[in-house]
């Protein structure tokens, strides 16, 4: 491995799910007054490639998104983290994108940053959960990926990951150049540091259209979008559930009860 490591980390802006409310008429969401926060699984994805550079000093990350402009606020705090540089990706031909249409973007814009060592990305987006866009992005790199990481060691030809199973988990390496998405039990993302915060102006956010990356607006955005999200809705809730007190054996034998008497067993 060389002295000096290249990184990119894919990170998204999204609603907080916590204050999102469904319009119960259109089926759509209700964004006005909606907070944005930096995706938690991307906050991950920046954090593994800050312990990377904590550990080879020489390491440059650079964050990339696609976006509205107020996306900024978001990278500007990637970049109060530790990321070096930022990049947004924001355009109208960009709207409407599906996974599909945003990975063809997010390589896009890869390949116009340069080339890296390792990039990073969420294993999926809280607004959408589709855990698609870091591998399609891979694909369209012609690059391994690995998705579902829990665990990164860093080896002299290749990276040792550890990744994450329903039942367990399994232990693979990949070559460099790749990509890894990051789950929520790879570590504990960082706070912004004053002196990152103090020097921000020192980071310019580098803003690109679908001209500075090259790309045809007929492939990207809606246009290039072969699914499209119909309607949003909030499912019905289910009845009050029951509560069983007693020991466990008791529990059980009363679980089994009335199991029997709905004709379940």
């Amino acid at each position: 491995m060389g002295i000096k490591m290249r990184i990119i980390v894919c990170v998204k802006q999204v609603p907080d799910t916590n204050e999102v409310k469904i319009d119960p008429v259109k089926g759509t969401l209700i964004r006005a007054g909606v907070p944005c926060i930096l995706n938690p699984d991307d906050a991950n994805a920046l954090e593994a490639a800050l312990k990377i550079k904590d550990e080879i000093p020489s390491t440059t990350i650079a964050v990339l998104t696609m976006g509205l402009p107020q996306a900024q606020i978001m990278l500007k705090e990637c970049l109060s983290m530790g990321a070096d540089e930022a990049y947004l990706l924001s355009d109208r031909a960009f709207g409407g994108a599906d996974t599909c249409a945003t990975s063809t973007t997010l390589a896009y814009g890869i390949k116009k940053i340069g080339q890296a060592d390792i990039i990073f990305t969420g294993r999926q987006a809280i607004d959408g959960d589709t855990a698609q866009v870091g591998p399609q992005t891979a694909q369209r790199l012609n690059i391994p990926f690995v998705t579902y990481v829990q665990d990164i060691k860093l080896k002299d030809d290749c990276i040792q990951v550890r990744r994450q199973m329903e039942d367990g988990y399994e232990v693979l390496e990949v070559q460099m150049p790749c990509l890894l998405t990051a789950v929520k039990e790879l570590n504990e993302p960082r706070y912004m540091s004053i002196y990152n915060i103090m020097s921000i102006e020192e980071k310019p956010i580098t803003v690109w259209n679908h001209e500075d990356i090259e790309l045809d607006p007929d492939n990207c955005g809606l246009k290039a979008s072969p699914t499209q999200v119909l309607r949003s809705f909030t499912p019905s809730s289910k009845g009050k559930g029951e509560m069983l007190y007693g020991t466990a054996q008791e529990s059980a034998k009363t679980l089994i009860a009335k199991m029997n008497e709905k004709h379940m067993l």
